[in-house]
């Protein structure tokens, strides 16, 4: 008896072995079909931009995915997606990996994470001409100020957490929150330190006086949760490239 038991334990384990080396990663698709297919909004400047007319991008995303791509040896192709759907994407294969996400416990649950590489903050931001009529955040939180929103976005959660009294408007991409505010539809929206600067120079947008950064978000590639040789992969690729100045690098380019 004790005999067909370790026959069938070592029958057992031989199984689960040969099912472990013939699970596929990521990794080998990518090398077979020689392409790296990358999630990515288009919309979240300076990190991906997307010109309508050449259907083409650039940014700090863009650069950092294409140096991957180099380094794989294979062609990147830039798959387009929206917030709420990024997770998705990933999940459902539509896409290898995304650019930057900021890491959250919801995300989490559903999805794999590279090592970050960048840090964010949160700030409100207005137009000059209506900065004077708000000083702090709870200045904010008041019913009749609008305050502008993309679904699906982390900004979104954060909005509905900190503004509950306020007359919130979600907006669907490619519609963008800021938008709304320029466009004189809403008061305030809420972004990274990184796009604010890029809107303020760009549009003018102020922060909102008084208010400082809030919700300081670690920002990292989605990856699919599963596909720990895939993983690994990037977060080794990510070590290699830190400590060669690349990732400094691509920041001062972009103005990070």
């Amino acid at each position: 008896m004790k005999r067909i038991l370790k026959a069938a334990a070592f029958a057992f384990a031989a199984l689960a072995m040969t099912g472990a080396a013939n699970a596929q990663s990521v990794l080998n698709e990518i090398l077979d079909e020689g392409v790296l297919k990358v999630g990515t909004t288009g919309d979240w400047n300076p990190m991906t931009v997307r010109d309508p007319a050449t259907n083409s991008y650039k940014g700090f995303d863009i650069d950092i995915m294409t140096e991957l791509a180099n380094d794989l040896g294979v062609e990147v192709e830039f798959v387009p997606t929206d917030w709420k759907t990024l997770v998705n994407g990933v999940v459902a294969g539509q896409y290898h990996m995304t650019g930057s996400a900021s890491i959250s416990p919801a995300r989490m649950k559903v999805a794999g994470f590279s090592d970050s590489y960048l840090a964010v903050e949160i700030f409100p931001f207005t137009t000059a001409d209506k900065a004077d009529k708000f000083s702090g955040y709870e200045s904010i939180n008041q019913p009749g100020v609008k305050v502008a929103t993309t679904l699906g976005t982390t900004f979104e959660k954060l909005v509905r957490d900190w503004f509950p009294n306020a007359d919130i408007k979600v907006v669907e991409a490619p519609a963008r929150g800021f938008q709304e505010v320029l466009a004189g539809r809403a008061d305030v929206f809420i972004t990274s330190n990184i796009e604010g600067s890029t809107l303020s120079e760009k549009f003018g947008v102020v922060r909102v006086p008084d208010t400082g950064p809030r919700a300081p978000s670690l920002v990292a590639m989605l990856l699919p949760q599963n596909d720990q040789v895939w993983i690994n992969y990037v977060n080794n690729w990510i070590k290699l490239k830190k400590a060669k100045g690349f990732f400094e690098g691509n920041k001062e380019k972009w103005g990070l």
